[in-house]
């Protein structure tokens, strides 16, 4: 699963030197944060709906596209998918409850 979550990091990587009229993810890029932002934002409420209505099929179709669209974000902030794996991997084992705690106090 890496090998794909680094490949797109490579190829977002390379987009952002690409032309917003060649590009979509550099088009993405030229909007800036808040026209990232907002794509995810649209994105994860297609999840939402397409997990309501309970078809596998556009569930993982949707959710493909919100995951897309938060390594874009990601690349756009200098982070790595690895970053987010890291993070995960830090809370594996722990109790949620615990770990959003520990957050709280911070």
């Amino acid at each position: 699963m890496n090998d794909v979550l680094d490949r797109l990091a490579e190829l977002l990587e390379q987009r952002k030197a690409a032309d917003p009229q060649s590009s979509y993810v550099a088009k993405l890029y030229s909007k800036g944060l808040d026209g990232i932002l907002k794509k995810v934002g649209e994105e994860a409420a297609e999840t939402i709906i397409a997990a309501k209505g309970g078809d596998a099929e556009k569930i993982i179709y949707e959710t493909a596209d919100l995951w897309f669209h938060c390594m874009v974000m990601l690349a756009h902030a200098g982070l790595k998918p690895q970053d987010v794996l890291n993070e995960l991997a830090r809370r594996e084992g722990l109790s949620g409850i615990d770990e959003k705690l520990s957050r709280d106090q911070d």
